[in-house]
């Protein structure tokens, strides 16, 4: 995920996004420890998509 892609979502599209991404890195970390994710690059991207997310929402918020 790009960050342009999240520049055209609305701050509820963005904040559900981000509820997804939280879930979905928590499940990752919980296969990471019960040894059943096969490839621990994903939790990185994961966290860096949040990351973009969290700064879209941050741009909106300043806009307006």
């Amino acid at each position: 995920m790009k960050y342009t892609e999240l520049a055209d979502k609305s701050a509820k599209e963005l904040a559900q996004l981000l509820k997804e991404k939280k879930v979905l890195l928590f499940t990752l970390k919980q296969k990471l420890k019960t040894m059943q994710l096969t490839n621990p690059n994903e939790i990185r991207e994961v966290r860096k998509d949040i990351a973009r997310i969290k700064t879209a929402i941050s741009a909106l918020q300043q806009k307006g």
